[in-house]
């Protein structure tokens, strides 16, 4: 496995110690491909500085660090890559210490910046309303693009919970699914009455039309079951043709589920339970959303408000 870098012009810059922890997030973490290349171009980043300036890995120090954060400001680094450039040093860091490759760790005393808090992207109930509308439910293809869409939105689903849901998490009885979230937490999510309809129809009369060759919900056109990229790109087309021009996710789905659940008036507690936040600090993201209700009421109702 090779770290390289193009940083102050170098040629390609390699280390036997990058290249031991490279393979070790790959094969004891099972890190993806996007991840390793990340992890590969932070290293390669500050090895390429450290040859810039003649100075060695093994002999790495605070102050050298602090040179390089520095650098990296200065190239305009925002603080949302610095942060993750931060991570990938300390894992690093983390492993070399493992190793005993440094007696103490160079970066213990790095701090990360300060972050923007970023508000969730999420489509008004109108919007919503207009992308679940537009599949073809004539066609076997437009049928499970609909009862797809439904789900995502009725129980505000990750992608990855999506696509790994299969035939038997769906209790039609009751109308709840099982969902499968992060660390393999299970969770059941109740869903509507339409949701409960459209499922329904696809499993009973369109699914079987696909010829599954597994026993997942949502198949392609060769019975297999759907990929993050698929259900991305249909997500993207059908914002498209629904004249939404901002860009669009399978994720905003998952917001737009909290953002009107919490404006329907339901209490945090009941959001972070349906969402699968095992800390509540995850759903107090979407409190924005009462706040503005809030705002509104008060210019709308207070006495002086219009003075």
């Amino acid at each position: 496995m090779v770290s390289e870098t193009k940083s102050g012009g170098n040629a390609l810059t390699v280390h036997p110690w990058v290249d031991r922890y490279l393979e070790h997030v790959l094969i004891e973490k099972g890190l993806s491909e996007n991840s390793l290349s990340g992890y590969s171009a932070d290293l390669a980043s500050l090895l390429g500085f450290l040859k810039d300036k003649s100075f060695r890995l093994e002999d790495l120090t605070e102050r050298t660090l602090f040179l390089y954060l520095t650098h990296l400001r200065a190239r305009g680094l925002q603080s949302r890559s610095l942060a993750r450039h931060l991570s990938s040093l300390r894992g690093f860091f983390a492993f070399a210490l493992d190793q005993r490759w440094y007696r103490e760790d160079p970066g213990h005393l790095l701090e990360n910046p300060k972050l923007p808090k970023k508000l969730p992207e999420f489509l008004s109930r109108e919007e919503v309303s207009r992308i679940i509308a537009l599949p073809d439910t004539l066609t076997p293809l437009g049928m499970r693009d609909r009862a797809m869409l439904e789900l995502l939105y009725a129980a505000g689903l990750r992608v990855s919970e999506l696509i790994g849901m299969r035939v038997l998490d769906y209790d039609a009885q009751t109308g709840l699914l099982r969902v499968f979230g992060k660390g393999a937490k299970e969770r059941l999510v109740p869903i509507h009455y339409t949701a409960q309809e459209v499922l329904g129809r696809y499993l009973s009369a369109t699914r079987p039309s696909f010829r599954p060759t597994s026993d997942f919900m949502f198949l392609n056109r060769s019975g297999k079951g759907l990929t993050r990229q698929g259900v991305w790109k249909l997500i993207k087309a059908y914002s498209a043709k629904a004249g939404i021009r901002r860009s669009i996710s399978p994720h905003t789905f998952r917001h737009s589920f909290a953002t009107h659940l919490l404006e329907g008036g339901a209490d945090l507690r009941t959001v972070q339970l349906l969402l699968g936040h095992s800390d509540i600090t995850a759903t107090e993201i979407y409190t924005h959303i009462q706040a503005g209700r809030l705002k509104s009421i008060h210019q709308q109702f207070h006495p002086r408000s219009s003075m």
